[in-house]
């Protein structure tokens, strides 16, 4: 249409990926199948960078890609309805006579959440399968935030939908009852989805901010919907007060800046009042949890006018409470970077060579720089180069190469 802008094929992909979580929900509760949904959404993406170009951008993207995607799955589905295929009859069925929105979860992509997180599947499954079908992840990114290989992830993922199919799990609104045991799988999907956004797995941008609103969003709608849950609270509280620091994160020009040499100017102090407010609210219920500690150590973090004002020692001790809690390789190595401010890099480089993270970019970039403190540049350079290998985000790996030409200058 004369007038409108022609994206860019960069440009669509970025639309189709900031809407492909809601499209997918959209689709799942018109058609009942998760199958159909994304191939909806594919088929709606193959449309749009052959019209777009073209044709300019339209009106409202977002809903250009349902109505055209739900277009194309009735038209597909009626075609194979036809040959008497019954799942294509089920699908066009269910699309004629789709609900109205009822029950208490009232938001598409987080009811899709819900859905996902069925205690029929393992949880693992549960939060690597919405990964795929909220954020729009691949599989390779999903696999880097598991730790586990890329086939492994793919086969995880196939099976996760196989068994929605086989056994015939519905599509629908979780009752009150069932909203409690979900809450533990559902919280983890939130938290991936912004570790997503906050350090994209790949590409140009160090931060993916549709990610991070989305998660932030759907993490207020969750705080809301179950209020006396403090492990939700303190999820949103933990998004937030990570958040609040997202602008000094990087330059003008996208260069990864650390948290100690970060402007905490630049730092956004009415996500952090928000964020403490909630630890305190957490606080006063005497429940801890994983996801509300975490929240506590980044309130230490916001607390501290300066990095060097950081109260180290409370940090380490709230490690030492997560830890017991929650276990955790990655656990062990954010709290011996905690120790390395308190009792220095040689006692931080003997607890991170005991943790086995051989295949985590952060394991090998911590051991570098713990390494570089101690003065053995040419160990540093080896650590830097083997976290080198392990990231594909562009920001971090030019922040790795320049502490690596700095450490091989020595």
């Amino acid at each position: 249409m004369p007038g409108r802008p022609a994206p860019s094929a960069a440009e669509i992909e970025q639309i189709f990926r900031a809407e492909y979580g809601r499209a997918v929900a959209v689709l799942t509760r018109t058609f009942g199948d998760l199958d159909i949904a994304e191939d909806a959404v594919q088929d709606a993406f193959t449309v749009a960078v052959r019209r777009w170009p073209a044709d300019g951008l339209p009106p409202s993207p977002a809903g250009w890609i349902i109505t055209t995607a739900r277009n194309r799955a009735i038209d597909r589905l009626r075609r194979e309805a036809s040959r008497e295929d019954r799942h294509a009859q089920a699908a066009l069925l269910h699309a004629r006579g789709e609900p109205t929105e009822e029950g208490p979860v009232r938001d598409d992509r987080l009811r899709l959440i819900f859905t996902c997180c069925h205690p029929a599947l393992a949880q693992a499954a549960q939060v690597a399968l919405t990964l795929r079908l909220l954020g729009g992840l691949t599989t390779a990114q999903i696999a880097r935030a598991f730790l586990v290989p890329e086939p492994t992830m793919a086969q995880r993922l196939v099976r996760a939908k196989g068994k929605i199919r086989d056994a015939r799990i519905p599509y629908r609104v979780p009752g009150e009852a069932d909203l409690p045991d979900r809450l533990r799988a559902v919280l983890a999907v939130l938290y991936l989805v912004f570790n997503e956004g906050y350090t994209a797995s790949a590409g140009r941008a160090l931060v993916r901010e549709d990610l991070c609103a989305e998660a932030i969003r759907l993490a207020r709608l969750l705080a809301g919907l179950m209020p006396d849950e403090p492990e939700a609270l303190g999820l949103l509280a933990l998004m937030l007060l990570t958040d609040a620091r997202r602008d000094a994160r990087t330059t003008g020009t996208g260069d990864l800046v650390l948290l100690a040499d970060q402007d905490r100017a630049r730092w956004d102090r009415p996500l952090i009042a928000e964020g403490q407010d909630l630890v305190r609210r957490c606080l006063r219920r005497g429940q801890p949890g994983p996801y509300q500690i975490q929240a506590a150590i980044q309130a230490v973090h916001s607390d501290a006018a300066t990095a060097a004002d950081t109260d180290w020692r409370q940090i380490v001790m709230l490690y030492d409470q997560l830890l017991a809690i929650t276990p955790s390789p990655v656990v062990a190595l954010n709290r011996a970077v905690a120790v390395a401010e308190v009792d220095g890099p040689e006692l931080a480089l003997a607890l991170t060579d005991r943790i086995d993270l051989e295949n985590f970019y952060l394991f090998h970039a911590i051991r570098a720089d713990l390494l570089r403190r101690l003065g053995r540049p040419a160990a540093a350079a080896a650590a830097y180069q083997a976290a080198l290998a392990l990231t594909e985000n562009a920001a971090e790996r030019e922040f790795l190469e320049r502490r690596l030409r700095a450490v091989a200058a020595h």
